[in-house]
């Protein structure tokens, strides 16, 4: 964790994926991070894969140096104490529907009368209100029906999703971002606001700021499949000779150069571009055109060798290229994992598992990055965020315990 957010202080009331990656990233950067939960835990407390004690590995590492409250949000009381929460906080990310008890306007109307500075980001599923989830939105986009096989037809072949929920982490990565941009804002105009984060609209505007929206009404015709190619280069998968599948890629003139000498095709290439009246080295046009023909001579020479001497060849050559890996192997690989210093040693895990986990993505030389957090037992900071934010005393928070209105720590619960 750096500590470049350590003055910042959110209230995050959120479940699934897109909502607490926000939260979880701005934690990662020193934010205190307040994640208030049903005193049951949220709809994603108990998400798959689960440890035989019952604790879900997915929320435990969405959720690393966070605090959480845990609180009965189906009353009216719990309600409150999570609505003055977040006001008293003055900034809050949560992917509950604008007309439930946590509005913006409710928040809003908590802060002090001469203070309109609330900030609130919430993280939607269509802008029109309808619900959405990562794969509903990606089933929208048109890209499950580009990928699969080169030779499924268009009109007949069934849609392939992605394993990974990509629109929930990009729009959790956008949602912070907009947290911020809304908190430099307030700094410079003392105003809050409101920010809503579609997710669909971050699916659909990806698409058009790739360019993939322009491409399709451009051509007036869907892309065509491609298999593991990469459109609009040189790039692909291919098979050594002892089995192994590794993929390349070659979108500059070095890239290209490196990968014909590594494979040594220079002369066959030279035969290819005079029979074909074109100049492979001048851009990812010709090479990508062309790129059955040319996938042909690199398979012939795959095939003839092992990986490791191949992987040697284009080291040497400064190739683009990686084996591919099950993600059990690229759990326990060296390189990815033990060396990186992206990953600090297991903190004191709910789960009692013990296993690396990653600091912050960004890496400042200059700063102490220190060691990962983790995360916190359900209910476990309930008593100290409600003395520290709401100035309960210990006598208040122990009848709201008492009734039920707020939980404590869940540790030997499970």
């Amino acid at each position: 964790m750096y500590q470049l957010l350590s003055d910042l202080s959110i209230i995050e009331v959120s479940s699934f994926v897109a909502s607490p990656t926000a939260g979880l990233y701005c934690a990662q950067m020193g934010a205190e991070v307040i994640r208030v939960d049903h005193k049951a835990g949220g709809l994603d407390y108990d998400r798959f894969m689960l440890t035989k004690e019952g604790r879900s590995l997915s929320w435990e590492n969405l959720n690393r140096a966070k605090k959480s409250v845990a609180l009965d949000l189906r009353s009216g009381e719990g309600r409150e104490l999570c609505v003055e929460l977040a006001a008293k906080t003055g900034q809050c990310i949560t992917n509950l529907p604008e007309k439930s008890f946590l509005s913006h306007a409710a928040m809003a109307a908590k802060r002090p009368s001469d203070q309109d500075d609330m900030i609130s980001v919430r993280i939607m599923g269509w802008h029109d209100g309808r619900q959405a989830m990562d794969f509903t939105v990606n089933a929208a986009s048109g890209y499950p029906l580009m990928t699969g096989p080169a030779e499924w037809e268009m009109e007949t072949a069934p849609p392939v999703n992605q394993v990974l929920p990509a629109w929930d982490f990009i729009t959790g990565a956008y949602s912070a971002f907009a947290l911020l941009s809304a908190l430099h804002h307030r700094t410079a105009t003392g105003e809050g606001s409101e920010v809503r984060v579609p997710l669909g609209d971050v699916a659909i505007g990806t698409v058009a700021n790739s360019g993939m929206m322009a491409e399709m009404l451009y051509r007036g015709s869907d892309r065509e499949r491609l298999g593991n190619a990469i459109w609009g280069a040189f790039g692909r998968d291919f098979r050594s000779k002892d089995g192994k599948r590794f993929m390349v890629a070659a979108l500059t003139a070095k890239q290209w150069a490196g990968l014909v000498e590594a494979f040594g095709l220079a002369t066959p290439i030279a035969q290819l571009e005079t029979e074909l009246g074109v100049d492979f080295s001048s851009g990812d046009e010709p090479r990508f055109t062309h790129r059955d023909a040319l996938c042909g001579l690199f398979q012939g020479v795959a095939g003839s060798h092992d990986y490791e001497a191949l992987a040697a060849r284009m080291a040497a050559h400064g190739c683009t290229f990686e084996r591919y890996r099950t993600a059990h192997e690229a759990a326990n690989d060296p390189v990815l994992v033990a060396d990186n210093p992206l990953f600090g040693p297991s903190p004191a895990n709910p789960s009692g598992f013990e296993y690396p986990a990653t600091r912050s993505f960004a890496n400042l030389p200059e700063h102490e990055a220190g060691d990962p957090s983790p995360a916190p037992y359900l209910g476990q900071h309930s008593e100290e965020v409600l003395a520290e934010r709401l100035g309960l005393s210990s006598g208040a928070i122990g009848k709201l315990v008492d009734t039920g209105t707020v939980a404590l720590s869940d540790k030997d619960s499970r």
